[in-house]
């Protein structure tokens, strides 16, 4: 008896040992022949936003890299918690990828029933970089200066508005953190992405906006808009003029914004290896390093492994401030 049941037992492991590596065979084989179709990266944003820029320039550069035409497909709303699920639910085959910002990480903590997690049911891919958000206000709006603007706002609390690409963006974080460092108040109108309230800025019809290099710079340029204010520890090289909130009057207001790219949990390795190596040299060549570098964005790439870490340090930083500062997603 002893000698079937250790004979079965052999049989068993020889089979797992095989499907094992069946199972690893087949995962170099797609690693081997991906890209053979298009991909698709998903948008959490409205076009025009900051992380629609960055997604395009990079799937760009991608589709020349790997010969295959690379799509952006814009799913906003929600906070972006609904391009976040479509993505976590598409088939863990490396054609389907997330453009991923803040809101990923800071969700996690903002949206506690969203039918995904962050952490569980991504795999992370690669960082792009970030940049410090800035203090904008249209060009003939009345305050000059960080300090006026904070003076208008404390003279006539609950008057002034300011926009952000929705409930959870970091716009609205970077509000949310602006109002507690200032000690005003003021009111949070969120939009599906950053280009809308970027109109609504212009427009007049909100007061400033913590916004993003990347959708602030043509404006700022065109003297359409004025930046009062870097939320970050030194001055932007591509601002040199625009003194930093510390410089400003508000000490220790520091609020930047980050970009990179995960896909569904269950890919395989080999994929999101050959994903992260092609997005690394897409950072790296001169061509999406300059028209990024000339958007705002620090550059700052890694393996899937960092950014994974990255993302675990940044939910557990973000969770610390939103539940001591009471900020609410609504």
């Amino acid at each position: 008896m002893d000698s079937i049941m250790k004979s079965a037992w052999s049989k068993i492991v020889v089979c797992l040992c095989a499907c094992a590596g069946i199972a690893l065979m087949a995962g170099v084989a797609r690693a081997d022949t991906y890209p053979s179709r298009p991909l698709r990266i998903v948008v959490p944003f409205s076009p025009g936003g900051g992380v629609d820029l960055v997604a395009r320039v990079i799937g760009q550069q991608l589709s020349l890299q790997m010969g295959q035409s690379v799509i952006i497909e814009n799913k906003p709303g929600a906070s972006a918690n609904i391009g976040a699920d479509y993505v976590a639910k598409a088939d863990p085959d490396g054609y389907t990828i997330l453009c991923a910002a803040n809101g990923l990480a800071t969700n996690v903590t903002l949206f506690p029933h969203t039918p995904f997690n962050a952490l569980r049911d991504f795999a992370p891919v690669a960082k792009v970089g970030s940049a410090p958000l800035m203090v904008i206000v249209a060009e003939d709006f009345p305050a000059k200066t960080l300090k006026d603007l904070i003076a208008m706002a404390r003279k006539e609390p609950g008057k002034l508005a300011y926009g952000s690409a929705g409930n959870g963006s970091s716009q609205h974080l970077g509000g949310e953190m602006f109002k507690l460092a200032a000690k005003i108040d003021v009111l949070h109108v969120p939009y599906k992405g950053g280009a809308p309230a970027m109109n609504e800025l212009l427009a007049g019809r909100i007061s400033y906006m913590v916004q993003n290099p990347l959708e602030a710079l043509p404006h700022v340029k065109a003297k359409q808009l004025r930046a009062l204010a870097v939320a970050g520890s030194k001055r932007m090289a591509l601002f040199p003029d625009v003194p930093t909130a510390a410089e400003a009057g508000l000490p220790g207001y520091e609020a930047p914004v980050w970009w990179g790219f995960v896909a569904p949990a269950k890919t395989p390795k080999e994929v999101v290896a050959k994903l992260n190596v092609e997005i690394v040299k897409a950072l790296a060549s001169p061509k999406v390093r300059d028209r990024l570098t000339q958007l705002g964005v620090v550059i700052d790439s890694g393996t899937p492994e960092q950014f994974g870490q990255f993302l675990n340090a940044e939910v557990a930083k973000w969770a610390k401030v939103i539940n001591t500062a009471g900020i609410h997603a609504d």
